[in-house]
Parts: structure tokens; C-alpha cells; sequence
């Protein structure tokens, strides 16, 4: 009897020891969105798509739309006469955007062009207990992260099969390279470079225009060290251009 029941022990322990670990949840690809004042801001980028206006739109977080801020100068200059809109949402992340991708924006629009950076925040929040995830702790590797940006390019690529999409690494951030959060941020990029076709999807990277030779990102140029003052716009401006002018033609 007792050799049966180390048998039925042993086949059960086996038995657990065989199943297929548990998965974590990848936040970055599951659509969510935020709270009253961003769903505001989100209806209006849906009022901006209903009229149908803009070839040009910039998708993103805080630093895009730091362009309505600090970049506003560097904006009427360049981006302005092109009919741009600016579709960025402070503190947000891929899932955001998914969710607000799913909800309206770009619905009426069939623009030229987008330019589409995402990404830092799922770097920056991750520890941090999240309101629109019910108190959840929220991580989000670099791999996940990219999986959240290939979600997004897919579903613009579906929604606007006419538009081509330039897709920015995602910025520096930190103080010099040993800043795990720039880590994070430049193993993300070495994924998502892999997304551009060359054809609808172009990868871009201008990470060094704001860097010194040596890495460290200068204060005069993003004085938190993540987001871009003045002259920071400026830089990004005259980085881009160029190809933004070569992919709407």
C-alpha cells in the first residue's frame, strides 16, 4: 500500500514539476485608458481626425507633446506649414496608444505620414503601482515593450494602408550610459529597428544629437534628463526633417 501511494506522490509531483510555467502578464500590448483629463485630451485628437485636415501626425508621449510646450517654437517653424497635428499624451505608454488607436484617433484622417515614438514610459514606470491596472505593479522588459510598439505599427498600418510611419528610437535618458533606464531604453530600440521595412515602416534613430561624445546627456538640452527644453526641439526638428519632407512627397 505504501509503495502505491509514493507512486501516486511521485507521478503528482512529476506531473507539477512538467507544467508549463505561467506566463507574465505583457501590460505593454493590452489596450487601457486613463483618467478624465487624458480621456479629454484623447476625444480631441478624435474631433482633429473627424475633420480630415492633417497629412502629418506626430504619435507619442510627454515629449511629443512637449511640442505644444517647449517645442512650440520649433513647431510653427517646421511642422506647422505641414498641416501637422500633435496626437501626444503625457505619461503614456504602448497600451495607451493602443487603446486610443482602438477609440477613434485617426478615424477620418488619412494622413501621409506619422511619426511614432513610444516607449520610455514603459521603461520609467515599472515598479510603480498603476491606477488604470487596479493597484497592479507595473513592469514592462524591453521585449515586452517592443511588443507593444510592433501592436501599434500594425494597427496603423490597418487603419491607414496608405500611410507610412517613421518610427524613432526612443530617446536617451539618464544621466550617462550607466543608467539602467537608458539600458532598458537602447535594448528596446535594437528590437524595434527590426519593425522597418523601408518601404511603409522607416526606422530612425537620432539618439546621438543629443548626446555628448562621451554619452553623458547634457542638462542644457534635456535639463531633467528625459525631457527636451528649447533648444532640445530645435535639434529634433532639424534631425528629422529631412526625411519627414522625403516621406510625404
Amino acid at each position: 500500500m505504501k509503495s502505491i501511494i509514493h507512486l501516486s506522490l511521485a507521478l503528482v509531483l512529476g506531473s507539477a514539476i512538467l507544467l508549463p510555467a505561467q506566463e507574465a502578464v505583457n501590460y505593454a500590448i493590452s489596450p487601457v485608458p486613463r483618467d478624465a483629463g487624458w480621456m479629454k485630451r484623447h476625444e480631441s485628437f478624435n474631433a482633429i481626425s473627424k475633420q480630415g485636415e492633417s497629412p502629418l501626425v506626430f504619435l507619442g508621449d510627454s515629449i511629443t507633446q512637449g511640442w505644444s510646450g517647449k517645442g512650440k517654437a520649433s513647431w510653427e517653424k517646421h511642422f506647422a506649414p505641414l498641416k501637422a497635428a500633435n496626437f501626444g499624451i503625457g505619461g503614456d505608454r504602448t497600451e495607451h496608444v493602443l487603446w486610443r488607436l482602438q477609440n477613434g484617433n485617426y478615424d477620418g484622417l488619412k494622413p501621409k505620414l506619422t511619426v511614432l515614438m513610444i516607449g520610455t514610459n514603459n521603461t520609467g514606470h515599472q515598479g510603480r503601482p498603476q491606477v488604470e491596472l487596479k493597484g497592479a505593479i507595473y513592469q514592462s522588459t524591453a521585449e515586452q515593450t517592443a511588443q507593444g510598439v510592433s501592436a501599434i505599427i500594425k494597427l496603423l498600418r490597418e487603419k491607414q494602408p496608405q500611410m507610412k510611419i517613421l518610427l524613432l528610437g526612443i530617446f536617451p535618458r539618464g544621466a550617462d550610459a550607466k543608467d539602467e533606464k537608458r539600458k532598458q531604453n537602447i535594448a528596446t530600440n535594437n528590437l524595434i529597428r527590426k519593425l522597418a521595412d523601408d518601404q511603409t515602416v522607416h526606422y530612425q534613430d537620432i539618439s546621438d544629437t543629443f548626446l555628448q561624445a562621451d554619452g553623458v546627456l547634457p542638462k542644457e538640452i534635456m535639463p531633467d534628463l528625459l525631457h527636451l527644453n528649447e533648444t532640445g526641439y530645435e535639434k529634433w526638428s532639424q534631425a528629422i526633417l529631412l526625411k519627414v519632407t522625403e516621406l510625404m512627397k
